[in-house]
């Protein structure tokens, strides 16, 4: 069974970061951040946490304050969150990120401003202080995966295909994946949700190696 822990991190004359974190029961693969939703790190933030880290990933998540979360913020809890993982063994090219609901945009800014070996973003909640999504996916600079729901709207579906177009033009492997009629965080479609779990989990497997 894996563990599940949380601890103030700070290096020397910087910030201090709150972090929640699952580790792996045998040999480590990788390390992934996972940017929780905008209700914060919730026991489904946590479950997560420990699924991932069942699949042998050391994963964590930092805790933000998403009243105030603006890019730069995102980016400088990103960083310190990879440092963490990389002081605990994780090599750079198997670090990754993921996000969903809010998290899932900022997935998409992280793996836009940062090279990574994979991200992925499941669902995607537009905040105030953060770019549009269409606006930045032609610029990324890690792998990256996104799935999304519109909940049985047609406008929500036309933005998944002008995402989708804009990701293509990326000089890194993309996907986009449409689930028609499931909400943005799946929770009222598991099919879509057990799908978009295999779909993570195959990704990082494919691009974190």
């Amino acid at each position: 069974m894996t563990s599940t822990s949380t601890v103030d991190y700070q290096r020397p004359g910087g910030p201090a970061l709150r972090l929640t974190c699952s580790e792996p029961e045998g040999s480590l693969r990788g390390g992934l951040v996972v940017l929780h939703e905008a209700d914060g790190v919730t026991d489904g933030v946590k479950l997560l946490l420990a699924g991932l880290a069942t699949e042998g990933w050391l994963t964590v998540t930092p805790h933000l304050d998403d009243a105030r979360l603006t890019q730069q913020d995102l980016l400088d809890a990103t960083d310190l969150t990879l440092a963490w993982l990389v002081e605990r063994g994780v090599q750079a090219d198997l670090l990754g990120v993921m996000g969903f609901d809010l998290g899932g945009t900022a997935a998409l800014v992280v793996a836009s401003h940062r090279k990574l070996g994979a991200a992925v973003s499941v669902g995607g909640q537009q905040a105030a202080e953060l770019p549009a999504l269409v606006e930045i996916a032609g610029r990324l600079t890690s792998p990256w995966l996104g799935m999304y729901g519109d909940a049985g709207d047609e406008a929500g579906g036309a933005d998944v295909e002008q995402l989708r177009d804009a990701a293509a033009s990326a000089k890194v492997a993309t996907n986009v994946v449409h689930y028609p009629g499931a909400n943005h965080r799946f929770d009222a479609d598991p099919g879509a949700a057990a799908e978009a779990w295999q779909r993570t989990l195959d990704w990082f497997d494919a691009h974190l190696r």
